[in-house]
């Protein structure tokens, strides 16, 4: 039998992704070479719709973890205090990694130690946990919108938060110089606070810099959780 292949996209397909109240936001762009052209955001239910779409996303960089502590009172992964410690006053905004034992599906009763934005969370990073193997790894990487603006920034934190209009001002202008017609995505009308947007971007851009090769990692020497999944942030 004989497979007929459509012809090769000209491009790759490179997203960034966040989650929020109604399930997957996703800010994406076709990056070939110099050009990177921003398409609408779309919404997604589930985080296994984000990685079943086709044409498939080359990259895609999520604000959600990968890589896990396995129980309640393990120290905290070392991706999650190197970047606290290099965004300083934006550092808080790094939460700790939830455990195994939090992310299965019977687990409901397992929430103790864990912060109140994972809490809120949880749902959405139990999908991602399901779908997540190392052999998906080579597609889908953490990321952290505030490292994201942090190298946007010329490798300095942002002076304020996005929740204060001065944050969101300030994310804005940075996309705006960066990401040519990125007001496509973050002044969409789709039911999505600002700030959610404005994070779906800055990821978008650092699954750019995954595909052209030139995102930065931290730790610098990978590690690994207890099944295999490398646990770092990309910038």
């Amino acid at each position: 039998m004989t497979i007929h292949r459509g012809p090769a996209l000209p491009y790759l397909l490179v997203a960034g992704v966040t989650p929020w109240s109604g399930g997957w936001l996703l800010a994406g762009a076709k990056h070939h070479a110099a050009t990177f052209m921003p398409e609408p955001p779309r919404l997604f239910t589930t985080f296994l719709d984000v990685v079943s779409e086709r044409p498939a996303y080359a990259t895609i960089v999520v604000y959600a973890p990968i890589g896990y502590r396995d129980e309640i009172g393990d120290p905290p992964r070392t991706c999650d205090l190197e970047a606290r410690y290099l965004l300083g006053r934006r550092g808080s905004t790094v939460a700790s990694a939830p455990t195994r034992a939090s992310l299965r599906p019977d687990a409901e009763v397992v929430t103790t130690g864990l912060g109140a934005t994972t809490l809120v969370r949880l749902p959405r990073y139990r999908e991602l946990y399901a779908e997540m193997s190392p052999f998906r790894q080579r597609v889908v990487y953490e990321g952290h919108p505030e490292l994201s603006f942090y190298q946007i920034n010329g490798d300095a934190p942002l002076r304020y938060s996005k929740r204060r209009d001065e944050g969101r001002e300030e994310r804005r202008e940075l996309l705006v110089k960066r990401v040519q017609n990125v007001g496509m995505i973050l002044d969409a009308d789709i039911g999505v606070p600002e700030k959610h947007l404005l994070d779906a971007v800055a990821l978008m851009w650092t699954a750019r810099r995954v595909n052209g090769k030139a995102a930065k990692r931290i730790p610098s020497d990978a590690e690994w959780d207890s099944e295999g999944l490398r646990t770092e942030f990309v910038f």
